[in-house]
């Protein structure tokens, strides 16, 4: 986090220096990842590759986390000007008072799901009875998961739940657990593919769960009217129309970019987050907001909704 909050500090001192020359240079812009770099992000590289946020008057740096959960809680303390983020973690974010609000959205549809061998036993839900089922992260992927075998007659006290950590793919391979939830049907999937152990996703929003944005962008409330923030929505549009016109040239510019990258699983998940991400960042449906909140708090996950409009924006 030292590193994190230094790389902050030096972009914040750049920022004033900007300030005091706005002639000779953009507005600097941070935004925090959630993740490491990867082909979820396509829309905000190709956008900073090709020189649409330039053109927007915009010098971004994206900034990956050495701690994944930190970006939105960074950013509602004012450190950071952008956080990609989660739409379900920003309900629970929400709810517990925090100062963020959505203003745009990178990947419209869900990316987790529920994943098992190809050729292995587990041909429907129902046959998850008495099994073991892999997770990384508890809470909201429980209330995914038992609302998905409650439609096929099993109950999550019919199942063990084992914590393994981030080796979702290998402790299905190597028999540990029968299935696993949380898996990115992007990422998972293919890097299966790629180790000769195909696997096959049950997919959440087909199996009882709201639908509900992957990837969002968030910012502190106080910063809804920042010009910067339009300019950066304008440049992100012309960037996701750019990537999905030009997929191809695209993936170059994002390899040029980061060429450790350059490798099978990362190519295989580009092709398939293509057709998921969203081509008017900006828009929102309050009704599937709406919806998906109702769904956390009758799942337990959130107390209280807040009214949508406290931390759900659209930038004019």
């Amino acid at each position: 986090m030292s590193r994190l909050k230094s790389i902050l500090t030096a972009a914040a001192l750049g920022a004033g220096v900007f300030a005091t020359n706005p002639a000779h240079a953009n507005d600097r812009l941070v935004i925090l990842l959630d993740w490491f770099v990867n082909p979820d992000h396509a829309p905000l590289i190709v956008a900073k590759e090709k020189g649409f946020f330039a053109a927007h008057g915009l010098d971004v740096e994206l900034i990956e986390p050495s701690d994944p959960s930190a970006p939105p809680r960074l950013v509602a303390a004012g450190q950071g000007d952008v956080a990609v983020n989660y739409q379900p973690q920003l309900h629970v974010q929400a709810a517990q008072g925090l100062p963020l609000t959505r203003i745009g959205t990178l990947v419209a549809t869900p990316l987790n799901s529920l994943i098992v061998l190809e050729d292995g036993p587990i041909k429907e839900l129902s046959d998850l009875k008495g099994k073991k089922i892999g997770f990384s992260v508890a809470g909201f992927e429980d209330a995914i998961l038992g609302t998905m075998l409650a439609r096929h007659g099993v109950a999550m006290s019919d199942i063990e739940m084992v914590n393994v950590n981030f080796s979702l793919s290998p402790s299905l391979y190597s028999g540990q657990v029968d299935a696993i939830i949380g898996g990115y049907r992007n990422f998972e999937l293919n890097q299966m593919a790629i180790e000769g152990k195909p696997g096959r996703a049950f997919f959440v929003e087909e199996e009882g769960v709201p639908p509900y944005d992957e990837l969002i962008l968030t910012i502190h409330r106080d910063k809804v009217d920042d010009p910067r923030m339009a300019r950066m929505m304008d440049a992100l549009e012309e960037g996701v129309q750019y990537l999905i016109n030009h997929p191809d040239d695209s993936w170059q510019a994002f390899i040029a970019a980061y060429p450790n990258l350059d490798d099978a699983l990362n190519s295989r998940a580009w092709a398939d987050t293509l057709p998921r991400f969203a081509l008017r960042p900006a828009a929102v449906d309050m009704k599937r907001y709406a919806r998906f909140a109702d769904y956390l708090k009758e799942q337990g996950i959130i107390d209280t909704t807040p009214e949508l409009e406290s931390y759900v924006t659209v930038i004019e």
